[in-house]
């Protein structure tokens, strides 16, 4: 019987090195998909490593019991899917990929953050957490700037952290620089910044 197994982190633990492992892995004696959303190589898996594989770009309206019905029908097979950044999925893709497990006997791996920069939980990952066979943290421990474990992922705007907008930020080409920094707890609530991002604002 297949499994739903969801492993989850924060920025930088790991995820999509573990997942394009895992495919490699699993690709020398079975037959699978690679899948992925809003990575930032496109149609790719991609590690921070630079490490990059070509992938099923996931989109909304992607259904992912077809694709792999379709998958079966053209290879005859389909015995594995790894689907990384799921913290974007729809809650009827993640509920898609539970009816490929138990209606196909295909394992699934799902790979993704837990929570947003608001501190908030991705629905992907909540509807993950709560229909999935496993949930396993993933045991790369990301730090914050101060050296204690990361728990949160802060969103900077030009070097100062803040707690509202999109969760998916598409670059509209504003003047104002966004990046992303990873912090404790104590520091995510406070936005203290680290070394990096007080360069960042000096310089500005």
């Amino acid at each position: 019987m297949g499994r739903l197994r969801f492993s989850f982190g924060t920025m930088s633990s790991g995820k999509s090195t573990l997942a394009l492992q895992i495919h490699h892995n699993l690709s020398a004696t079975s037959t699978g998909l690679l899948c992925s959303m809003h990575d930032r190589a496109g149609a790719h898996v991609s590690s921070a490593l630079g490490v990059s594989t070509p992938a099923v770009e996931v989109r909304p309206d992607l259904d992912f019991l077809s694709l792999a019905k379709s998958h079966q029908a053209a290879h005859g097979a389909l015995d594995y899917l790894v689907c990384d950044e799921a913290q974007f999925y729809t809650d009827p893709q993640v509920e898609q990929l539970a009816q490929v497990v138990d209606e196909l006997d295909v394992d699934v791996y799902a790979f993704g953050l837990l929570t947003d920069f608001r501190g908030k939980l991705f629905p992907g990952s909540a509807r993950l957490l709560e229909v999935a066979d496993e949930r396993m943290e993933l045991q790369v421990q990301a730090r914050c700037w101060c050296g204690e474990p990361a728990t949160h992922n802060a969103r900077l705007h030009d070097g100062v952290q803040v707690y509202d907008g999109d969760v998916v930020l598409i670059d509209d080409g504003s003047t104002a620089q966004v990046t992303y920094e990873l912090r404790c707890r104590s520091h995510w609530i406070s936005g203290e910044s680290g070394p990096v991002a007080d360069r960042f604002k000096a310089a500005g």
